[in-house]
């Protein structure tokens, strides 16, 4: 009996590489985040392989992960094109946040080791520095990882999986509201009433201020999108 020899690879092996695949999805990825790619643009798989030198796999299985995840649509006689985020997206994502993030601060007073608190706290006093130097990116980009790391102190790898397809998009989230903010960063103050709760293990009040938090960004985080969008409609009207 003749043994069938396995069919030859078409993809180079470095090609399907998990840290080459990942290094294209997080470079899209945060060119859609801080809006190089703003909402409306045309990727072409092509040109990204060769801007990036890398064959056009890696691309492809990044834009495929991207539209998953939703900064990506697909659009008829246009391919792939970044993906809209205005006040409808943003007003689903403060649905879903309010309750997961209001979860994951009752967790996270309940099973927060002191050396996670001890990372939550550097990571608050970095970005109390990053909005007092005025750097509003650094200090917003901090802001995003405090969510992030919040999840994580809650001690359920369920809530952490669920969370972490929302995390980038809270990003862009964030960037495209804080773009034109300056002064204070008013979430610090926040943010850093929210730690005192958690480090007290105190589940009601990380409960409530995670919640309150999150239902006051939502009403200024959607005026702003709302504005950029009309004031987008203008332009295209005008042009």
């Amino acid at each position: 009996m003749t043994s069938r020899r396995p069919a030859a690879r078409a993809t180079p092996l470095g090609d399907s590489h998990p840290s080459l695949r990942d290094r294209v999805y997080v470079e899209l990825r945060e060119r859609i985040i801080e809006a190089a790619y703003p909402a409306g643009t045309r990727l072409i798989e092509r040109e990204i392989a060769e801007e990036l030198a890398v064959s056009r796999v890696p691309v492809r299985e990044a834009m495929q992960r991207l539209e998953g995840e939703g900064f990506l649509t697909t659009q008829p006689r246009r391919g792939s094109v970044v993906a809209d985020f205005g006040p409808r997206e943003a007003a689903h994502l403060f649905d879903v946040r309010e309750n997961l993030e209001g979860l994951a601060a009752r967790l996270a007073a309940r099973n927060a080791t002191p050396a996670g608190l001890r990372d939550l706290e550097r990571l608050l006093e970095r970005a109390r520095r990053a909005g007092g130097a005025g750097r509003l990116r650094e200090a917003v980009s901090l802001n995003a990882d405090f969510h992030q790391r919040l999840v994580g102190l809650s001690g359920n790898p369920l809530l952490v999986d669920l969370m972490a397809p929302l995390d980038s998009r809270l990003r862009r989230l964030f960037r495209l509201t804080s773009a034109d903010a300056d002064g204070d960063d008013p979430m610090c103050g926040e943010h850093e009433r929210l730690f005192a709760a958690v480090r007290d293990g105190d589940e009601e009040a990380a409960e409530a201020l995670a919640r309150a938090h999150v239902s006051g960004t939502r009403a200024s985080a959607l005026r702003l999108l709302a504005e950029a969008a009309e004031g987008a409609a203008g332009e295209g009207a005008g042009g």
